[in-house]
C-alpha cells in the first residue's frame, strides 16, 4: 500500500531544475507519493520550471496511422499486435498521396509537427521508400517538423531517414527495463535503446516516452524518468494507458487524474528542458483535468491517436486560449 511523503518544499525541486541539477531519486518519489492537497503547490513549481524553458507557448502533434493491424510484436497495451483481439482496421504502408493529405490535416489543426507512425517491429525497404518519397515532398511544400515512427532500424535506414528530411524519430521505451518483459517478449529494452542512439547518431532528433499504467511501481516511473534524462531525449511524449478490450491489459484500469498530474511534474522535474508532451489516454485518464497538465507539459497530441479517438481539435484549441497561453504555429 502506498503511503504519502511528507514534502512541502516543492519550489525546491523547481530551483533545482533551473539549476540543471537532477533531484534525488527520494525526491521523485515523493512527487509521486505526495498527498493530493499538495498538488496545486506542485502543479505551481512544475509550472516554474516549464516557464523558464518554454513561456507559455504549447506545442501541437498530429499523429497519422501509417500502417495498421498488421504487427507480429506481442506489445500487450497496443490493439494492433499479434496478440489482439480487438476490432482494428488493417492495412498495408499508406501512398503518398494520402501521407501529404496527412500533412495538410495537420497543418489545419495548427500543429507544428507531424507524426508517421507505422506498426511493426520495423520497415521494409518498399515501406522506407514509400515514407521517404512523401518526407521529401512534405519538406518541400510545408513548414512542418516530420517525426517518424517505424519501429527499430538497421543503419541504413536511419542514414536514409536522416537524408530525406526527417527531423525527428519516435521510439517510446514504454516502461522500466524490470517492468519490459511482462510488457512484450518480442523484442528486448535494450534494442529499443540502441534504436535511440541510431536515431542520434545519424543527425535525427530522438523522441522517447512511457505509457503509464502497465503495473510499473513508483519506483519504476522514477527509474524511467532518468533512463530518458541519460538517453537525452529531446521529446519525450507521456502516455497514460487506454485500456483497449481485446488486448492483454485489458482490465488494467486508468491512471487517476491526480496521479497523472504528479507524473508530469516528475517528468518535469527530471528533465526540465525538454519538451514533455501529454500524449495517448490523457482524455480518458486525465479527463476534465486536462487543463492543468498543461503546467508542467508544453506539448500536446490533436486529434485522434493510433486506433482510439482523441477529442475535438478545437476543445483543445480553447484549453489553450483559456489558460492564456498560445500555440507555436511553427516547430521548426
Amino acid at each position: 500500500m502506498t503511503t504519502s511523503v511528507h514534502f512541502t518544499d516543492w519550489a525546491h525541486l523547481s530551483r533545482k531544475a533551473i539549476a540543471g541539477e537532477a533531484i534525488s531519486e527520494q525526491e521523485g518519489l515523493a512527487v509521486l507519493e505526495a498527498d493530493n492537497d499538495d498538488v496545486l503547490p506542485l502543479m505551481q513549481a512544475a509550472y516554474t520550471v516549464r516557464r523558464h524553458y518554454f513561456g507559455k507557448k504549447v506545442k501541437l502533434n498530429m499523429i497519422i496511422n501509417a500502417k495498421s493491424g498488421l504487427c507480429p510484436e506481442d506489445c500487450g497495451y497496443c490493439s494492433q499486435s499479434i496478440v489482439s483481439t480487438a476490432p482494428v482496421k488493417k492495412y498495408s504502408m499508406l501512398d503518398k498521396e494520402t501521407l501529404l493529405a496527412g500533412a495538410r490535416e495537420a497543418m489545419s489543426r495548427k500543429a507544428g509537427t507531424y507524426c508517421i507512425v507505422a506498426a511493426g517491429k520495423g520497415p521494409t525497404d518498399k515501406e522506407l521508400d514509400q515514407v521517404v518519397e512523401a518526407v521529401k515532398e512534405i519538406r518541400e511544400t510545408m513548414p512542418l517538423k516530420i517525426c517518424a515512427c517505424l519501429g527499430i532500424l538497421k543503419e541504413e535506414q536511419a542514414e536514409r531517414l536522416a537524408d530525406a528530411g526527417v527531423h525527428r524519430y519516435n521510439h517510446n521505451l514504454n516502461t522500466s527495463r524490470a517492468n519490459y518483459p511482462s510488457i512484450t517478449t518480442t523484442h528486448t529494452y535494450d534494442q529499443r535503446v540502441e534504436t535511440v542512439g541510431k536515431v542520434k547518431t545519424y543527425g535525427m532528433s530522438p523522441c522517447s516516452g512511457v505509457i503509464i499504467g502497465m503495473g510499473e511501481t513508483n519506483q519504476e516511473i522514477v527509474e524511467m524518468a532518468y533512463a530518458l534524462r541519460e538517453l537525452d531525449a529531446d521529446s519525450i511524449p507521456i502516455n497514460f494507458l487506454n485500456a483497449i478490450p481485446g488486448t492483454p491489459l485489458e482490465n488494467a484500469g486508468r491512471t487517476p487524474a491526480m496521479k497523472a498530474l504528479k507524473v508530469l511534474a516528475l517528468f518535469r522535474f527530471i528533465c526540465p528542458s525538454k519538451e514533455i508532451r501529454v500524449a495517448g489516454g490523457r482524455e480518458v485518464n486525465l479527463r476534465t483535468l486536462q487543463p492543468l497538465s498543461l503546467y508542467a507539459a508544453n506539448s500536446l497530441f490533436v486529434g485522434d491517436y493510433l486506433t482510439t479517438a482523441g477529442q475535438e481539435v478545437t476543445t483543445d484549441h480553447q484549453i489553450i486560449e483559456d489558460l492564456g497561453f498560445e500555440i507555436e504555429m511553427c516547430a521548426l
